[in-house]
């Protein structure tokens, strides 16, 4: 799946007049559409933006005023998640450009 396949799939929970995920990494992708299965049982469920911003994750939604108790620590979670995914994406891409240079 791709990000625009992600954001029309659940463009019903996406607030109007915002652009939803803009991560293109296959991983963090996935990660968020099994997310994303659960959190649209949640009435109300609402999301803005899902971006990096100064290499690091940014998750924007409404979970904070449904869930007060958990909807902080749950998006916590989440940036925490995805910036991890993408630091194993850097290092994953770092090792094959490094094995390609020395290959030449």
């Amino acid at each position: 799946m791709t990000t625009i396949g992600f954001n029309e799939k659940y463009k019903d929970y996406l607030v109007d007049g915002h652009y939803g995920l803009d991560i293109h990494i296959p991983s963090i992708i996935s990660y968020l559409d099994k997310i994303f299965e659960g959190f649209i049982k949640i009435e109300g469920f609402k999301f803005l933006q899902i971006k990096l911003k100064f290499d690091s994750c940014r998750f924007y939604s409404n979970l904070p005023e449904l869930l007060p108790n958990f909807g902080y620590k749950i998006t916590n979670i989440i940036e925490t998640d995805i910036n991890n995914l993408v630091q194993i994406e850097n290092e994953v891409l770092k090792r094959l450009i490094k094995k390609e240079n020395e290959q030449e």
